[in-house]
């Protein structure tokens, strides 16, 4: 009787190793086969089994299992396990205990994650659009500097592909609403202005270019990070003060009756000690101290007023900023 060959499963993981399982009618094992139907079926302890056997985890196609409770978290290692490039499209994974696990460039599309332990997942390049995260330990999450969506619609941008482009930012815009609402819900303050700061940057991106709306928020995003970066705030001041008293030195200020301001006929320490009056001027001007000992005249004057009125603005948006960031 003839012997029947046994093939073995064509997906190819990590270190170019192959997975051992037997392939199924379509040249994959059960795990790896995209048309192998997971749904209704109680596949957590075989998935469990599976990977604790220490067979090829990555790549593995789950769409819609069921996969309430599962536990893989790599106990005694100094890693977790290695799910990368796996699709977990609609899969239930409610209270999944996924510490430190690595499902980077894999998909999450519209899983379900309510309860789960993801803390210290990599999260790099994953589909987390429609994700649920309803009460998801998100703690050390790494989701690295570009969503997916996000890194796709700037290629998309510059390939001159604009509405596929502003689909992605608006969807990366979505993932990243989900994760500031999910990280500021369990007190991960510095996550979720993160977060924040990148949902109203794709809301940014998908405004026409040029206009002024875009404008305006490019404008508040260098100036304050959209409340999330008080120290762009104190640049900005140290910048502006600086500015204004390059312009009252070329324009010029009075001091106890004698004027002020640059003379190229007599530069050295004169031109030097007027310089920095004029900083000194620039920065009780800004703070809105107005000592008196120093007057600005002619356009200097409208430079003061407009200096002050930004100083007072500039000054109460710190504190708040600044105040919202130590509240947290």
């Amino acid at each position: 009787m003839p012997s029947i060959t046994k093939h073995k499963c064509g997906f190819v993981g990590a270190g170019s190793r192959q997975c051992s399982q037997e392939a199924l009618a379509h040249g994959y094992c059960f795990w790896h086969d995209p048309n192998s139907d997971k749904s209704g079926i109680d596949i957590k302890t075989p998935l469990e089994k599976y990977v604790r056997n220490g067979e090829v985890s990555q790549g593995l196609q789950l769409k819609r299992a069921r996969l309430e409770q599962l536990d893989l978290v790599n106990r005694g290692a100094s890693s977790g396990f290695d799910l990368r490039g796996s699709d977990l499209y609609r899969a239930s994974l409610r209270g999944a205990h996924l510490f430190s696990i690595d499902l980077s460039n894999s998909s999450l599309m519209k899983a379900d994650l309510s309860g789960a332990n993801l803390h210290c997942a990599n999260l790099k390049q994953c589909n987390l659009l429609g994700t649920k995260l309803k009460g998801t330990r998100l703690d050390n999450v790494n989701i690295g500097k570009q969503l997916l969506q996000e890194k796709r619609g700037h290629k998309l941008w510059k390939a001159g592909h604009k509405q596929e482009a502003f689909d992605n930012f608006q969807q990366a815009e979505e993932v990243y609403r989900d994760l500031h609402k999910a990280a500021d819900s369990q007190g991960l303050f510095e996550m979720a202005g993160y977060c924040l700061h990148k949902e109203l940057t794709m809301r940014r991106y998908q405004m026409p270019k040029p206009s002024l709306k875009r404008a305006i928020s490019k404008g508040i995003d260098l100036f304050c990070g959209y409340g999330e970066r008080p120290f762009n705030v104190v640049l900005f001041a140290m910048l502006f003060i600086l500015v204004c008293a390059v312009a009252y030195f070329l324009l010029g200020i009075t001091h106890q009756g004698q004027l002020l301001m640059f003379t190229p006929e007599t530069l050295g320490m004169e031109d030097v000690n007027s310089a920095l009056a004029c900083l000194y001027f620039s920065v009780v001007t800004f703070t809105t101290l107005g000592y008196g000992d120093i007057a600005p005249v002619g356009l200097s004057r409208f430079i003061a007023a407009f200096e002050a009125f930004t100083g007072s603005f500039t000054i109460a948006l710190f504190v708040v900023v600044f105040v919202k960031k130590m509240t947290r």
